[in-house]
């Protein structure tokens, strides 16, 4: 069972991100094939949908997110731009705490 305050910490750092401005020098980017834009949106929906449903997520926004991990492991290293280093390395924390709590269900 996931405990509330998991999906309060992680709501804080969602916050967090959402106060966020996604880096102008990646918009429209593709970094080892993947748009950048499209991670960020992708990771967001999973994040979003888990908090707004008490740390649950269904088995497609499940697959999504073990990609979107992935994806973000690959592409952080190759992102030169600190700000840009800073606002995908927190989306990557979030996934993670998502993806831990998922495990443990």
């Amino acid at each position: 069972m996931i405990r509330s305050g998991h999906v309060q910490n992680t709501a804080l750092l969602w916050q967090e991100h959402r106060d966020a401005e996604f880096p102008a020098n990646l918009r429209g980017v593709e970094v080892e094939d993947i748009d950048m834009v499209l991670l960020d949106a992708d990771t967001a929906g999973c994040a979003s949908s888990w908090i707004n449903n008490g740390g649950t997520l269904d088995s497609q926004r499940r697959r999504v997110l073990q990609a979107r991990v992935a994806d973000l492991e690959r592409v952080i290293p190759q992102i030169s731009d600190p700000s840009g280093q800073r606002y995908h390395q927190r989306l990557h924390r979030l996934a993670l705490l998502i993806s831990s709590a998922l495990d443990t269900k």
